[in-house]
């Protein structure tokens, strides 16, 4: 739907990071559509926007922000859809319909257009987007900039300066890349901070006001919007800002942007009320040249059985993440788990934090469990948090206290332990309800004396399920909420509210792993003790992996010691580690649904994942060369080019939509010294995409090792009869240093055993790096791109080639095999 109104530029926002140009546009689900956006005003440029996927990213629209500002008139807009035949609008002024309007302006300004045409494709929260001006150009900051002169010639910025726009770009690309959301925000920011201090003291000098992010910018530029844009989209630096953390010359840049643009606070406001959705937009996975999704065929589901007393139309399924942590791959398959079944019976999923535990919670969790559940694709209805239920919670404490039902007991946590264990009732169990009220009064003041209670349910200490024996159901904790801050001193038990908030939201079936089978009987107590509509369990297999921990706290313990970067490490069993490391969400969908409604708790390996994951992206990722910096060989080829010969191949022999890539064949070529070792003088070996090379010549050290070959080009040979077929790369000065990273597992141990202290097996070296060169045409990769290096197996992008100087790193991705 359009909605349009004869106002001033408008910007409504979609979803997480990205924002409608010009006025809301509101789409529903379905296949990516086509929309083009033409604003025109009385002196200004008119840009038409090509929203190629969904909508356009926030820079863009702040930079449209800016163009509107140096409007003398009141902008107005059309919102039309790609065939200029059939323009659809609300907007409507002084009797004049859409078209007209548009007809007029491209009359009357079509000689001074900047015309966009802006390619968006499936990408990574905080990746570049890829922007396309005029159909050439390689980075939306060209687009930025073009929408940015009106204001740098006014302002005097020194947009023409050949250096001011060489610094200009350096930092739009610096904060598109690194000001993402993750560990290394922190550092990123703390950069940006550094170069506003620098240009901070050359202020005197230049005679300017106010720092910008060029040096002797007198107004800002598109390196600042950049850095407003990225920030501006996090809900980490919301949090910095929040905590005190976020540096005062950062903050003070984008409060000076806001100021300098109307209306682009606003843009900021609309998309963080946007980023809480009713439900989540798939979020696509790491991208490969030849598109999202993958080629590999993936199975649906395995064998399921119906949920017990399941109607079409009615079942509710909900998925309760404790934001104590990242989303791991256990948490992936309750996940999807619930999602199949809701879908499967044309019901609904609810997200529910399970924040009941401030000791342990942060908004830094919610917001990348949020990221995560939109990476898994997964489709609910709605969010919402236990702690929206504490006062409904606090009622049923205290009714269930005067009633007889339950107690408080401050027996000491090791001595009430032991008599769970043995059987053994409370001595406080048969207090009265006066003076269980007076503590309970007590634990909510968060008293000295309080402290030492906790609240347990009236169950059955005899009963062989121990989980039954008085379990507790409040206890006192002072720590500030994170979302409610200081207002309780009491929180509610897993136990004790997940019963009560399932019954409340309609859930019907609540899906639980099969560890905790021995709490089924103490949820469907808890659900007949507080007198509320009762809610169906059905169990699965807890998902076990080896040579893995799933516990967070363990985790957690990786993180604080500094042995990983951060949750999001390659080598973690997260779902944004899992994916960083290059697995595909349909391969992880594909492994999770075909184990069916197994109830079988097995340690899996990781092994047929990877198989699964290599199945999607062999048939469509792109292939590349590389050698090994190490000891790399020259082969002189003596009859080989004087010059060097471009060529071009395909990028992907069975997929032409992975595109084509030039290589150059040259007199000298590079070939691993592992393959120089194979050959053998007067060998016929085959160069691959090239043909055969009969060697002629190989000249050794005297250690024996192979220095150098000569050969002479035989290309009527046949590649049938060569023993060797062999990858190479020219020997040119165009080549892409690269670092590949190998991870092994994080601890040496396949199952730890009850009693085994996990730090006993930690694996000291669980990371390993190699230089290598790549083939030029690598320059082009961008970050979480899959590819296949030829004869060494597959990788993803995690930083892209930035210039000479420093190396594109690639994370090696495993393919099943066993190595």
């Amino acid at each position: 739907s359009f909605v349009g109104r004869n106002t001033t530029v408008g910007a409504g926002a979609i979803g997480r990071g990205e924002v409608a140009l010009v006025r809301r546009v509101s789409l529903g689900p379905g296949k990516p559509r086509t929309y083009t956006t033409t604003s025109y005003g009385a002196k200004g440029a008119m840009v038409t926007v090509q929203h190629m996927g969904e909508v356009p990213p926030l820079v863009l629209c702040a930079a449209l922000r800016v163009a509107a500002t140096n409007q003398d008139e009141t902008l107005s807009s059309t919102l039309a859809s790609h065939s200029r035949e059939k323009i659809t609008s609300a907007n409507v002024t002084e009797g004049r319909d859409a078209e007209q309007m548009a007809e007029e302006s491209k009359r009357t300004w079509w000689k001074d257009a900047v015309e966009l045409e802006i390619e968006l494709q499936p990408q990574r929260d905080g990746d570049p987007m890829k922007i396309l001006p005029d159909g050439s150009g390689n980075g939306w900051w060209q687009v930025v900039k073009k929408v940015m002169q009106t204001n740098a010639k006014e302002n005097g910025s020194g947009a023409n300066d050949p250096e001011m726009e060489l610094e200009e770009q350096k930092w739009v690309e610096f904060a598109m890349e690194k000001l993402v959301a993750g560990g290394t925000l922190l550092g990123a920011v703390t950069t940006v901070e550094e170069i506003l201090e620098r240009n901070e003291e050359n202020l005197q000098e230049e005679q300017l006001q106010k720092p910008w992010m060029v040096r002797g910018s007198r107004t800002f530029g598109p390196a600042d919007l950049a850095v407003w844009a990225q920030l501006s989209a996090l809900p980490q630096w919301k949090a910095m800002k929040k905590k005190g953390t976020a540096t005062k010359r950062v903050m003070e840049l984008c409060d000076r942007l806001e100021l300098a643009v109307p209306g682009l606070a606003d843009v900021a406001k609309e998309h963080e009320e946007a980023s809480r959705p009713k439900s989540a937009k798939k979020k696509p996975a790491p991208t490969n040249s030849a598109g999202s999704g993958g080629g590999g065929k993936v199975k649906s589901t395995g064998a399921f059985v119906d949920l017990p007393g399941a109607e079409d139309g009615k079942v509710v399924t909900r998925f309760p993440p404790e934001p104590s942590g990242y989303l791991h791959i256990g948490h992936a398959k309750a996940a999807l788990l619930n999602n199949y079944f809701a879908e499967k019976y044309h019901g609904k999923m609810l997200v529910r934090f399970d924040d009941t535990n401030p000791s342990k919670e942060k908004d830094e969790f919610v917001d990348n469990i949020i990221e995560d559940m939109q990476t898994l694709g997964l489709k609910f209805d709605t969010i919402t948090y236990t702690s929206d239920y504490f006062e409904q919670l606090l009622d049923l404490c205290e009714k269930m206290i005067l009633e007889g039902k339950m107690y408080a007991d401050d027996t000491p946590t090791e001595r009430m332990k032991a008599e769970r264990m043995d059987g053994i009732e409370s001595s406080r169990r048969d207090s009265s309800v006066e003076e269980n009220l007076e503590a309970w009064k007590k634990m909510k003041d968060g008293t000295q004396e309080g402290l030492h209670f906790c609240i347990r349910v009236k169950m059955d200490m005899k009963n062989p399920n121990k989980a039954l024996r008085d379990p507790v159901c409040y206890r006192c904790n002072l720590l500030p909420h994170h979302r409610t801050g200081a207002k309780y001193k009491v929180y509610p038990t897993y136990d004790f509210a997940c019963p009560l908030v399932d019954s409340i939201e309609g859930v019907t079936h609540a899906l639980r792993s099969s560890e905790y089978k021995d709490r089924e009987a103490q949820y469907y107590w808890m659900l007949k003790l507080m007198g509320v509509r009762k809610v169906k369990i059905w169990e699965f297999s807890r998902l076990n992996f080896v040579y893995t921990l799933l516990s967070k706290r363990k985790l957690q313990w990786f993180v604080d010691s500094g042995r990983v970067e951060g949750w999001f490490d390659p080598r973690f069993p997260t779902v944004q580690g899992i994916t960083r490391r290059g697995l595909q969400v349909e391969a992880l969908k594909e492994f999770i649904l075909s184990q069916g409604s197994s109830k079988n708790i097995n340690n899996m390996e990781w092994d047929k994942l990877w198989t699964m994951n290599k199945k999607v992206i062999d048939p469509v990722c792109p292939r590349h060369t590389a050698v090994m910096e190490s000891g790399k060989t020259l082969i002189h080829i003596v009859d080989g080019p004087d010059q060097p010969e471009l060529v071009s191949l395909p990028r992907h022999k069975k997929n032409p939509d992975a595109g084509t890539k030039i290589t150059a064949r040259t007199k000298n070529i590079w070939i691993d010294s592992e393959d120089a070792h194979t050959i053998s003088e007067g060998e016929e070996i085959t160069l691959m995409d090239w043909g055969n090379c009969i060697i002629t010549c190989i000249k050794r050290n005297p250690a024996g090792e192979v220095e150098s070959l000569e050969g002479h080009l035989n290309l009527e040979g046949s590649v049938k009869t060569t023993k060797l077929k062999l990858t190479w790369l020219p020997d040119t000065e165009e080549l892409v240093e690269l670092k590949l990273v190998h991870f092994g597992y994080l601890i040496t141990k396949k199952k730890l055993e009850e009693g085994d202290n996990f730090e006993d097996f930690i694996n000291e070296n669980s990371r390993s790096e190699y230089i290598a060169l790549g083939d030029p045409n690598m320059r082009a990769i961008k970050k979480g791109e899959v590819l296949q290096l030829e004869r060494k197996g597959f990788y993803i992008c995690d930083e892209p080639y930035q210039g000479s100087g420093k190396s594109m790193v690639l994370f090696d991705i495993p393919d099943g095999r066993q190595k």
